[in-house]
């Protein structure tokens, strides 16, 4: 087979899940068949981790992820543009913004093998009903120009179809890819980083801050227990625009001596070794990242039951599921796993077993290849 030139487009390469794992992709492709090119924006926490390996990056000062009518138009014009000046055969879009833009320019640009990986949609139950209406129809209509929709979950599938996006038939389930020799069970040596002494019992949390992810809640959850447990520790990685609110909210709770809040970090494996409970409060999900990489550091999960986050956490048996915004059930959940350690541990060592080999990233870039090449003949 002859080389083959496929653009992957993402909206912005923050440090996030779906970032993580298309730099996966990207990285352990195999080079004597495919030739990547990328079209991102500017900015990124990841943009000079991804140009240490990635020769063909095209970095835009229009792609944004907010609306903006002439942004975006210049955006489609560019990823246009870079089809046709790389002569490009597959195109392999990420995220929702990057999604549109990147099927609409790939089929104006007349490419055949047009792809989509959703990680989440990009309309919920929470928005404003006209305007998850409006996206339902964009996705609707972008389906028409997919060869293949990738899911990362069983739920984003269902919720596709249950909504006319696309058929059945161009749906592909491939799980997102975690390096597992990278998290191992916790050791008190990572908590001195982060100023955590060796009695404490860490409860973390690994969340952008905005809305969908509900940060305010693990504050709320921190003040709920905080009385009762005077030895625990929340710890909140993540950063973003509802970062004031939680400050103030920390100070307000008098919560300064309790919470910690780290912003990004590489380090995320260290982390999870210093931490006893895993807690995640998303009002919705695709298949987050974070919960598969707490339980392959064998941690107990507490976390909403909504998207992929079901098809992993088995409640009762590793961790415990919760409705959103049930703050006095997931105190409930988050306090029984404080007061018995053994508990914690058959749950971590259940969760890491149940994973098995399905999420590891060689067999993620496998079937994404064996797709492009599924394609391509």
């Amino acid at each position: 087979m002859p080389q083959t030139n496929i653009l992957f487009v993402i909206t912005k390469l923050e440090l996030g899940g779906a970032q993580k794992q298309l730099l996966s992709i990207i990285r352990d492709l195999d080079k004597n068949k495919f030739t990547p090119f990328l079209f991102t924006a500017r900015a990124g926490m990841l943009a000079a981790e991804a140009s240490a390996f990635i020769c063909n990056i095209k970095r835009s000062d229009y792609l944004e992820r907010p609306i903006h009518p002439w942004k975006d138009l210049f955006s489609l014009v560019e990823i246009f543009r870079y089809i046709k000046a790389n002569r490009i055969s597959i195109v392999h879009t990420h995220s929702s913004k990057a999604g549109i833009l990147g099927r609409l320019a790939a089929k104006f640009a007349g490419v055949r093998h047009i792809i989509h990986t959703v990680h989440g949609w990009s309309f919920n139950d929470c928005q404003f009903y006209p305007l998850r209406k409006i996206f339902i129809w964009l996705e609707r209509g972008m389906a028409k120009f997919s060869s293949r929709i990738i899911v990362v979950c069983r739920a984003d599938q269902e919720k596709g179809l249950k909504n006319s996006i696309g058929s059945a038939g161009k749906y592909s389930l491939i799980h997102y890819g975690i390096n597992y020799e990278d998290f191992s069970a916790g050791n008190l040596r990572a908590r001195q980083g982060l100023g955590v002494g060796p009695r404490a019992q860490v409860i973390t949390n690994i969340s952008c801050f905005k809305p969908q992810k509900a940060p305010l809640d693990f504050i709320k959850l921190a003040a709920s227990l905080a009385k009762d447990f005077p030895e625990a520790r929340f710890i909140l990685v993540g950063d973003g625009q509802l970062r004031p609110r939680i400050e103030k909210a920390v100070s307000r709770m008098g919560l300064e001596k309790k919470v910690i809040l780290v912003g990004w970090r590489r380090d995320i494996a260290q982390i999870l070794a210093a931490t006893d409970i895993f807690v995640l409060n998303s009002l919705w999900e695709g298949m987050p990242v974070c919960v598969l990489e707490a339980m392959l550091s064998s941690l107990p999960v507490v976390g909403t039951a909504t998207g992929g986050i079901m098809e992993i956490v088995r409640d009762g048996k590793t961790g415990f599921l919760v409705s959103s915004r049930d703050i006095r059930q997931m105190r409930e959940k988050t306090a029984l796993l404080l007061k018995d350690p053994q508990l914690r541990q058959e749950f971590g060592r259940a969760g890491r077993d149940s994973l098995g080999d399905e999420f590891r990233t060689e067999k993620m870039v496998q079937r994404t290849q064996a797709l492009y090449e599924t394609l391509l003949v």
